[in-house]
């Protein structure tokens, strides 16, 4: 299985690892590490955590990469209408994104506004002035020149890329994300870059078989009868269009009923609270 590239010394990382679970403890804390690869399962399992696969990630491998076969027949339609009917795809550097910040700021609020949703947090970067500005900045310009979707492109270590916020406003056309996804890739294949993350699919991978823990079993349940609130199997569906390759990823964390303890105060984490879950949870039903 092919590894993400590492940020940093692995030996400095697995310090790092065992210096947050030996804090933990001096605090008399739960210590649990969400959405870790493999790479370092035998140093969570050296501290006695149990090891539950919560999903996959998509990767896709730029040194094979291409738009031909049927799966991306939308992406090159999407990326030839564009560019005809004067979409311009461009790369904000960091530098330039200060003088940006209004342009992306009111684009940011209406995609929320069209979502109803709020900003997340934790696992989920969030549109703030002092992150949005660290990042390059994928953009898709209308024919005026106006941006009407961006991207922030979070770089590692020059092998791979991956995004984290991706926004668009109403006069962004129905096919335009497509087209700005298509863009990024075909960058990132150009820059030299090895891998494009496509992110997370939850509970996607994981083992239903009836002699499977009942964890996993119970997220093979969500993740095939849960598609009418979270969209699990259409998360997965997209990214699958792109052939890419898919590792698992995982929670770490103490037994038992550790875990469902740890899965709900992330998902209030990333919720942005109690009352973003609750917020979250009553729009969820409304609709």
């Amino acid at each position: 299985m092919p590894k993400s590239p590492c940020v940093g010394e692995e030996e400095a990382a697995t310090d790092l690892i065992w210096a947050l679970r030996e804090k933990a403890d001096r605090m008399g804390r739960l210590c649990a590490f969400y959405g870790v690869s493999p790479r370092y399962l035998p140093v969570f399992l050296d501290m006695g955590l149990s090891i539950v696969k919560i999903g996959e990630t998509a990767r896709i491998d730029l040194t094979t990469f291409t738009l031909d076969g049927p799966k991306k027949k939308n992406f090159r339609y999407a990326l030839s209408k564009g560019r005809r009917d004067g979409y311009r795809f461009e790369i904000l550097l960091a530098a330039e994104v200060p003088a940006h910040l209004p342009e992306l700021r009111a684009i940011s609020d209406a995609w929320l506004a069209q979502k109803q949703g709020e900003e997340k947090s934790f696992a989920l970067g969030a549109f703030t002035e002092d992150y949005i500005v660290n990042f390059d900045i994928a953009v898709l310009r209308d024919p005026d020149g106006a941006i009407i979707a961006f991207a922030n492109l979070m770089n590692g270590a020059g092998v791979e890329i991956c995004i984290d916020l991706m926004r668009y406003d109403g006069r962004c056309p129905g096919w335009g994300m497509n087209q700005l996804f298509t863009e990024m890739i075909l960058w990132a294949q150009a820059q030299g870059f090895r891998w494009f993350r496509l992110g997370n699919a939850p509970f996607s991978g994981i083992e239903r078989h009836r002699l499977a823990s009942i964890w996993h079993r119970l997220g093979g349940f969500l993740y095939e009868h849960g598609e009418r609130i979270y969209s699990f199997e259409g998360l997965r569906s997209f990214k699958e269009k792109w052939d890419p390759v898919w590792s698992p990823h995982y929670l770490a964390s103490p037994g038992g009923l550790g875990v469902p303890r740890v899965l709900y105060e992330v998902n209030v984490l990333i919720s942005g609270g109690v009352r973003g879950l609750v917020r979250r949870d009553s729009k969820e039903r409304s609709g």
